[in-house]
């Protein structure tokens, strides 16, 4: 395992988590205006198991992604995660922008 890709990792995913629970807050917000009756922030052929009208769920789980390629060094979880990661960070940025 690359000590500078596990950092990187790990800086984005803080980045994310940051970005999301804002995001979150924000979509709370919404909720409460009923201006966002969404049952998912990502399709499910996105690539997350996971499925919710939040962020928090996704970031969980590229965090628990994030554990296991530590655990096995499988490249194919690395490849996951970054795909994970580039996927929340153009939503995010895109509700930002919103």
């Amino acid at each position: 395992m690359s000590e500078a890709v596990h950092k990187q990792l790990i800086e984005n995913i803080s980045i994310i988590l940051k970005k999301s629970l804002a995001a979150d807050a924000t979509l709370t917000t919404l909720r409460e205006a009923k201006q966002a009756g969404f049952a998912a922030i990502f399709t499910a052929d996105a690539g997350f198991k996971c499925s919710a009208n939040t962020f928090q769920p996704y970031v969980e789980e590229v965090a628990n992604d994030l554990v296991f390629w530590q655990k096995t060094s499988d490249q194919q979880t690395l490849i996951t995660i970054v795909k994970k990661i580039e996927q929340l960070f153009n939503v995010l940025s895109k509700f930002e922008q919103n």
